[in-house]
């Protein structure tokens, strides 16, 4: 008897879109752990910074909602038994990568015994699983990831190091991991590049919107938050964490 296939899915978008034909149960991951504090010695910490931080920063969305519709997935994924198929749908940008490194934390921390496997799309676009039909998800899916325990545990530190704001440990975690995870250094160093330096005073992201309203010759948010998503893909921000950037760029440097 094949076991029980489970599939944690990054954001609703893709259950909307999910092939009826693969099988299984459907977790999604609600968060956006790329934005914000991601403080807290324990989980529990950790769920009341982060409700506090989504319903101090995304309107729709209050700490009630947080606990109900974002920690309600994280415990079915703690609460997933042993010996079924895990399945990891994240894409290669920096917003879904971290989302994965979490998702891969708390099902190490279980330390069950499943099969897990990672399904990503062929290539990096903006698109990411929006831009794939049926077809092409369901390939996609018959040609997975199978993540071994040491890979496991070495994207789990990733978490970590995310969270301690380690980068120097990032690199090193993910260039251990080789080649099947290559597109892990260019989401990390995209994340490297979002703080001010001495060459670049603002971090690529703000700086880019500058750029990119010159470009334009525009000031409205919808064009310039498409021309960013084209730009940099490799972020995978959505409108809310461009609209918070652009507003401080609108309201500091411009």
């Amino acid at each position: 008897m094949k076991p029980q296939n489970y599939h944690i899915l990054n954001g609703d978008s893709l259950k909307e879109q999910f092939p009826k034909s693969i099988q299984g149960k459907i977790i999604v991951a609600r968060e956006a752990l790329v934005d914000g504090n991601v403080e807290g010695e324990s989980l529990e910490e950790f769920y009341e910074t982060r409700a506090t931080f989504i319903s101090s920063h995304y309107a729709e969305y209050s700490k009630e909602d947080y606990f109900e519709k974002t920690v309600s997935e994280f415990e079915k994924i703690q609460a997933i038994p042993s010996e079924v198929d895990i399945n990891l749908w994240f894409e290669d940008d920096l917003f879904c990568q971290v989302n994965f490194w979490f998702v891969v934390h708390l099902l190490n921390k279980n330390g069950q015994k499943n099969s897990i496997f990672l399904v990503r799309p062929k290539e990096h676009t903006q698109y990411g699983f929006g831009g794939l039909n049926e077809s092409e998800l369901i390939s996609i899916y018959e040609n997975r990831l199978s993540i071994g325990q040491n890979e496991l545990n070495k994207i789990a530190l990733l978490w970590e190091h995310y969270k301690n704001n380690d980068t120097e440990k990032l690199v090193q975690i993910a260039k251990e991991l080789g080649e099947n995870y290559a597109f892990m250094l260019p989401a990390i160093d995209a994340h490297l590049q979002r703080f001010p330096t001495s060459e670049e005073k603002l971090g690529r992201p703000k700086a880019s919107l500058i750029q990119i309203m010159k470009d334009l010759k525009s000031e409205e948010f919808e064009p310039v938050f498409r021309e960013f998503s084209k730009r940099e893909s490799i972020y995978g921000f959505g409108d809310l964490q461009v609209q918070r950037l652009f507003d401080e760029v609108k309201s500091f440097f411009l």
